[in-house]
């Protein structure tokens, strides 16, 4: 009898064929296993690089209070989890302190001194009362948190109220209410249950799978606004903005992405 084999999605799998994280021996093949440091973001948001080098195809952000699993440090640079959306890269040491305390607060406003969504341990310098709540209570509904976003700057591989990507957009929206936030469009066009163009409803997801080719992206994320309009972060019109569905449609079919599909968060 065949043993079953896992099958790890190494954009999220913090193992390379020299060192993998300690829980996964057993599992992965390295030439060595190693624990994870605990560590935190310190700035407002930083990089989160595909490789070692500063300059190299931006694929996630770390927020502010976010945890961090560091694996391995190469100059400047070090390598790991980023603990939230499990997304695996590199970023610059310098951007983080020890440890990873639990949160007391998040940022509720977009227009706070810090991103939307960040944690908070100790006060911020100056971040305001109102621009916090308690870690537990949340928003209800996701599109609404969106819609507070319009105008935010569009930028591949940014997740926050002060720049953004499509999917992005989407997951910021998401952990403001408490939901499930994937990083990736394709691992978005999984969430809730499946439903049709004419069943397409505000607040549910649209998603256009990507072209293959050797990119991060894997499709583009929005939010239907009603059934005539998307509210999306997209580098055409360079910001989070309204939209025509058709319009939206139209470019991405054009550029090779795959007919959209529609899903509900809550059935």
């Amino acid at each position: 009898m065949t043993a079953a084999v896992a099958i790890f999605d190494p954009r999220m799998t913090l193992a390379r064929p020299d060192l993998a994280e300690q829980a996964l021996e057993g599992l992965v093949h390295a030439e060595a296993y190693r624990a994870v440091r605990p560590m935190h973001c310190a700035v407002p948001f930083v990089a989160l690089r595909a490789e070692a080098d500063a300059a190299s195809e931006q694929i996630d952000e770390l927020i502010y209070g976010e945890a961090f699993d560091m694996l391995d440090a190469r100059g400047e640079l070090v390598w790991g989890r980023a603990r939230r959306d499990g997304v695996v890269g590199w970023i610059p040491a310098s951007a983080l302190s020890t440890g990873a305390p639990a949160p007391t607060h998040r940022i509720a406003s977009p227009s706070a001194a810090l991103p939307l969504n960040a944690l908070i341990v100790e006060r911020a310098v100056g971040v305001k009362e109102d621009d916090l709540t308690p870690v537990g209570r949340f928003e209800s509904d996701p599109l609404a948190v969106a819609e507070r976003l319009l105008g935010v700057p569009h930028s591949p591989g940014a997740r926050s109220s002060v720049a953004t990507d499509g999917s992005g957009l989407i997951q910021q929206a998401l952990y403001a209410c408490g939901l499930p936030g994937p990083r990736h469009s394709d691992q978005q066009a999984e969430l809730g249950v499946a439903v049709e163009r004419s069943q397409a409803l505000r607040g549910d997801l649209v998603v256009w799978p990507a072209p293959a080719g050797n990119h991060a992206w894997t499709g583009h994320s929005a939010f239907m606004l009603d059934q005539g309009h998307v509210l999306h972060a997209t580098g055409h019109h360079g910001a989070v903005v309204v939209e025509a569905f058709g319009e939206a449609d139209a470019r991405y079919r054009a550029g090779g992405f795959s007919a959209p599909v529609f899903r509900r968060l809550q059935a």
